[in-house]
């Protein structure tokens, strides 16, 4: 979801109202496609964000904290000779450019007064952040591009800079409304009408596209109507900033209102484009960093589940070969009865009365060849015996390995809904307990802090207790929940156990809706669809002797239907 040319005019609007006149007192780089310009002027203080990643370039005001490396890059330490103490005097972007030209008056080796220039590239692959001389040169930039890379612009130190190749489509914006219709007419409907104006027009994202299509309500004659309505509000600088999030998760932002998604995405409004930014690119990295720090522990986990599944299966289909073992035992008991008509060694078969079963018939044994009769009358008994005692014990091994698997499917599912480092080390240690994970060798003793349950607050004014983990489940359910309170989970799906406080008092429906509904989004339900939850007093939740964390036995339930709300979640949090 890069920044499209429209948003960027928006933010660029805004930007421009806070940084004219302000200096710039310190440059970090602390990623390698990310600056930091702590400002300060008459009309904005604050850290100011140049991302040059691809995929991720922006420029906002951020409040997230940023972890320097050790030794300052080499573009960091040239961008504060050059940009240390300038004074930014202007931003600009070119006409639908997806660039940000930021001007600086600054000085030069002798003290004399300069312009220098910081261009953003906001280019697809080509993303870029130079450093331009007063007399348009190209002083350095983060991504050097050769020849080789690219034969048509060449981005090198001592070159002069040239502004990317415009796009050779009209611009969308700069077009009369007969011009469009001119253009929208050679539609002919062989393709997707939002590729054809993607494919046809420059400044229109992918996002406006489809939203354009969506206006039409499927009835594309009225798309010049929504087209001359957008053109309008762009050109008359009509924006707000939107976040669209799924599941709580943030998946897109614009400048405009998007409807296109209906009610499964709900979208947020922002004060500002640096609010908007900041908090969609600071949840995104957390949710990406957190996925890298787990990776490791998931590997491990499902390495085991299904080592758990494959012993499973074998066992299961050894256990089904046990279930003939009656048919070895009446064969060796034929034998026997029938003795004096067994044949000599070297038969493979022996007709033998059936005196066990109704009118005595005549049945057919087939026999070991190398063996007596009597011998196979034992062997046909010692399978006998072997196929019991496997029964029996392959019984226990069958419910071990599926309470094993059970038990490491809920971990993999409190993986994918970490949402903090001492969540992770939370699953760490429960993996360690449960000897699914090496101890770390010399590792000094400390004593562990417990993390706390997620805490909310229902509609009714009772509290809501989630655990974050199996460990965290039993604590809670057994430690401090009260026996008169309730206690939630979906049925037949793994999630964490939801306290909901009474206090001796008896809880609304309302309240009870909403402890149900954060039990499904606290669940493998958390996608949506609406799933079966039980609930009863903590009281009639049982720990079974030797169970693994966060596997209880429960009665005397009463099952609502619930379904995963993020933005129900998002209401009802309490700061902790």
């Amino acid at each position: 979801m890069p920044l499209d040319s429209v948003t960027l005019s928006a933010l660029a609007g805004e930007l421009r109202g806070k940084l004219l006149g302000c200096r710039v007192d310190k440059v970090q780089q602390p990623e390698r496609d990310t600056l930091l310009l702590t400002v300060h002027g008459p009309n904005a203080a604050g850290r100011l964000v140049l991302c040059g990643g691809v995929g991720t370039a922006r420029a906002h005001f951020t409040a997230a904290r940023y972890e320097n490396p050790a030794q300052p890059p080499m573009f960091c330490m040239l961008l504060r000779k050059h940009l240390q103490g300038a004074k930014l005097v202007d931003l600009e972007q070119p006409e639908r450019e997806r660039l940000l030209l930021l001007r600086f008056d600054a000085w030069d080796e002798l003290g004399l007064p300069v312009r220098k220039t910081l261009a953003l590239e906001l280019i697809g692959r080509g993303t870029n952040l130079i450093l331009i001389d007063g007399e348009g040169r190209i002083t350095d930039c983060l991504r050097r591009v050769d020849a080789e890379r690219n034969p048509l612009r060449q981005v090198l130190p001592g070159l002069l800079y040239r502004l990317p190749p415009r796009p050779d489509k009209p611009d969308f914006f700069a077009l009369t409304s007969a011009e469009r219709r001119t253009f929208w007419a050679d539609f002919d409907g062989q393709r997707d009408p939002d590729r054809f104006l993607l494919d046809r027009f420059n400044g229109l994202s992918p996002l406006l596209c489809r939203e354009l299509v969506y206006r039409c309500r499927g009835d594309l004659d009225t798309m010049p109507d929504a087209m001359d309505a957008l053109a309008e509000t762009v050109l008359a600088g009509d924006f707000s900033p939107w976040m669209l999030l799924r599941d709580g998760k943030p998946q897109d932002f614009s400048c405009l209102p998007i409807a296109q998604y209906g009610e499964t995405v709900r979208a947020e409004r922002f004060p500002d484009f640096s609010a908007l930014l900041d908090a969609f690119y600071t949840r995104r990295s957390q949710g990406e960093e957190l996925r890298r720090r787990t990776a490791e522990l998931r590997r491990t986990v499902k390495n085991a589940r299904d080592r758990c599944a494959r012993k499973l299966a074998l066992q299961t289909a050894e256990l089904e070969q046990t279930a003939r073992r009656d048919e070895k035992r009446r064969w060796g008991d034929l034998i026997t009865a029938n003795l004096y008509r067994a044949p000599k060694p070297g038969a493979k078969s022996m007709t033998a009365t059936d005196y066990y079963a109704e009118g005595c018939p005549e049945v057919t044994v087939p026999l070991d060849p190398l063996k007596s009769a009597v011998q196979n009358a034992a062997a046909y008994y010692k399978e006998y015996n072997k196929a019991k005692t496997a029964e029996r014990y392959l019984t226990g091994l069958i419910e071990a390995n599926r309470r094993d698997e059970g038990y490491l499917s809920s971990v993999l599912d409190e993986l994918e809904r970490v949402q903090s480092q001492s969540d992770i080390a939370e699953v760490r240690r429960e993996l360690t307990e449960t000897g699914y994970l090496r101890p770390p060798k010399n590792a000094p003793r400390q004593r562990e802090r417990e993390a706390a349950p997620l805490r909310y607050r229902s509609g009714g004014g009772f509290e809501i207790l989630v655990g974050r983990s199996n460990r965290m489940n039993d604590r809670l359910t057994f430690k401090l929940a009260k026996k008169g309170d309730l206690w939630f989970h979906t049925q037949k799906l793994h999630g964490s156990h939801v306290i909901l406080r009474c206090d001796g008092a008896e809880p609304d429906a309302q309240s009870i809706r909403e402890a149900a509904a954060l039990a499904a989004t606290h669940s493998q339900a958390g996608g949506g669809g609406k799933v079966p939850v039980d609930y009863t007093r903590v009281k009639f939740v049982k720990k079974p002797p030797g169970a693994l964390p966060g596997m209880v036995l429960y009665t005397e339930q009463t099952t609502v239907s619930a379904e995963a709300d993020g933005a129900l979640e998002e209401r009802l949090r309490q700061t902790p």
